[in-house]
């Protein structure tokens, strides 16, 4: 165990770009989490979008509206990452709630594009750093993509009951409490994944 704890350190001191930058890419899919958490609630005072601007648009629309209002273009490739995971979180909301309107969400129904958003992320970020390295070390082009889909499932299944676990407690999702979430998928997952980079 010792040995994968101190992998786990070299990954996010040398593979996540050192430990400054991690906490700051964390803090951004934090950020994110909450400014999309507000955006899918127009009616809560301070959200970025205005309910009446969007009436009789079609759910693109308003997707990518969402989109461009949580995490505007700066031609980084961290934000445009983060773009793509809140893109296909909305995706996967509208997917798992076909009759949901992005501008009248229910609770659970926000906290399901959260989940999901955050879990993309988080894989995401992890596929930027370290993917080349997973597909590197495997024997075949198929199996390293086989390991890539693992990591992203494990990782989905790891924020979604932290997240759920929150919940339950009745704790409040804040930027803080996300980043708490995101940096221990990252940690557990690199211990669980760890023989992936070696």
């Amino acid at each position: 165990m010792g040995a994968m704890r101190a992998g786990v350190g070299h990954y996010i001191t040398n593979g996540y770009g050192g430990s400054t930058t991690f906490a700051r890419r964390m803090a951004g899919t934090a950020n994110t989490a909450w400014g999309l958490s507000r955006a899918l609630n127009p009616s809560e005072p301070g959200s970025p979008l205005d309910r009446a601007q969007f009436v009789g648009k079609s759910a693109n629309e308003i997707m990518d509206a969402v989109v461009e209002a949580v995490r505007p273009h700066d031609g980084t490739q961290d934000v445009e990452s983060a773009r793509e995971a809140v893109s296909e979180a909305l995706t996967e909301l509208l997917d798992e709630f076909p009759d949901a309107d992005l501008l009248d969400l229910t609770p659970e129904q926000r906290e399901y594009a959260l989940e999901k958003f955050v879990a993309n992320d988080v894989f995401k970020r992890f596929e930027l750093d370290v993917g080349k390295q997973v597909m590197g070390k495997a024997p075949s082009a198929a199996l390293g993509l086989k390991r890539m889909q693992e990591i992203k499932e494990y990782m989905a299944e790891v924020v979604g009951a932290a997240f759920r676990a929150q919940l339950a407690s009745g704790a409040e999702l804040t930027p803080a409490t996300v980043a708490q979430t995101v940096q221990a998928a990252l940690k557990d997952s690199c211990r669980v994944f760890e023989e992936y980079t070696e």
